[in-house]
């Protein structure tokens, strides 16, 4: 009986690498899943770049899509993504921390200057260190797409000053980087999946979070969080990756395709983004939600100590200095 069980799960871990790649006679299917609301803009650069596989392949290899958490939370995802089961996901550089320290750099406090600044580091050379810098863990990085600036939002507290987090518990993603952020600035970083957040925030287990306007529009945290303040403290991009079973079982000419509609969906997926906050920020304010513009030198001097620690880092001093160097 024991040695059946082994050899049916022996099967099942052959078989496993090839469910994210569906074969049929000349065309491959490849599965992508994500936690996003359809009407989220990167969810639409994702539906773009499946538009693009289709017209370059000439339907030989298409995407499919599952939003909004069908397949699982963004960590189930990864983890099908990892073993071949899954062939594409989407996730926050932040997650991507546990895998290699280098992506610690992407989610500190002012580390960018601008969005242009942000973009040349993430479409330059650095990024594409860090997109390539994974597959050990059998996770290859395709693109990075805009996640705008994260900034706090609580139920009833305005946060003017640094002083203004004081005693309140935030949550944060599973990310050391954000959580000492938070712990910086004078808050109490509380990490809760992004799917139970609503509830949380609803029952008082947390007093606010932090993120972009699209997300804080789309999840529908306005209907909580009435106080919205852009301090902009970090700018984490979201990282469209690949299993590595998958992509190596691509041809060549397969792969081209699929990281030429990747790209191709950058500077598109840019556009919604840009749209989708115009559109957040006007519609949570109708809903009663009160947008703050804070000083945010007081924030940035807040966090120096930590920055300071971080450039001391062998890890991560010269990747900040490299991305400071970035025009």
């Amino acid at each position: 009986m024991i040695k059946n069980k082994t050899k049916l799960l022996l099967a099942l871990l052959l078989l496993v690498p090839f469910l994210g790649c569906r074969q049929t006679d000349h065309h491959k299917v490849l599965k992508l899943a994500h936690g996003l609301d359809p009407s989220h803009p990167v969810h639409k650069g994702m539906v773009f770049m499946a538009e693009r596989l289709a017209e370059k392949s000439k339907g030989q290899l298409t995407i499919d899509i599952y939003p909004s958490g069908q397949l699982g939370s963004e960590q189930q995802c990864v983890e099908l993504l990892q073993i071949g089961s899954l062939a594409i996901t989407k996730v926050s550089a932040a997650v991507m921390e546990s895998f290699t320290p280098k992506y610690k750099a992407l989610g500190l406090p002012y580390v960018f200057r601008s969005k242009e600044h942000s973009f040349n580091v993430f479409d330059g050379e650095i990024g594409k260190e860090l997109l390539l810098g994974t597959e050990e863990f059998w996770i290859r990085g395709l693109c990075f797409y805009d996640a705008g600036f994260r900034s706090f939002y609580t139920i009833d507290k305005p946060i003017i000053t640094p002083d203004d987090l004081n005693g309140l518990k935030l949550r944060v993603m599973k990310s050391q980087s954000a959580m000492e952020m938070v712990r910086a600035l004078g808050g109490s970083p509380t990490p809760i999946s992004w799917g139970e957040l609503y509830t949380a925030l609803q029952s008082g287990v947390v007093d606010g979070a932090e993120n972009n306007p699209p997300s804080l529009y789309t999840s529908h945290h306005y209907e909580v969080c009435k106080e919205y303040s852009l301090d902009e403290h970090t700018c984490v991009p979201d990282v469209l990756i690949i299993s590595t079973t998958v992509w190596n079982s691509l041809s060549e000419q397969e792969q081209k395709w699929l990281q030429e509609a990747a790209d191709e969906s950058v500077p598109v997926q840019r556009k919604y983004w840009d749209e989708s906050v115009e559109e957040s920020l006007r519609e949570v304010q109708k809903a009663g939600v009160t947008i703050h513009y804070p000083d945010k030198k007081l924030f940035a001097d807040k966090v120096q100590p930590l920055l300071d620690k971080y450039r001391q880092d062998k890890a991560l001093g010269d990747l900040l200095r490299r991305i400071e160097a970035v025009k």
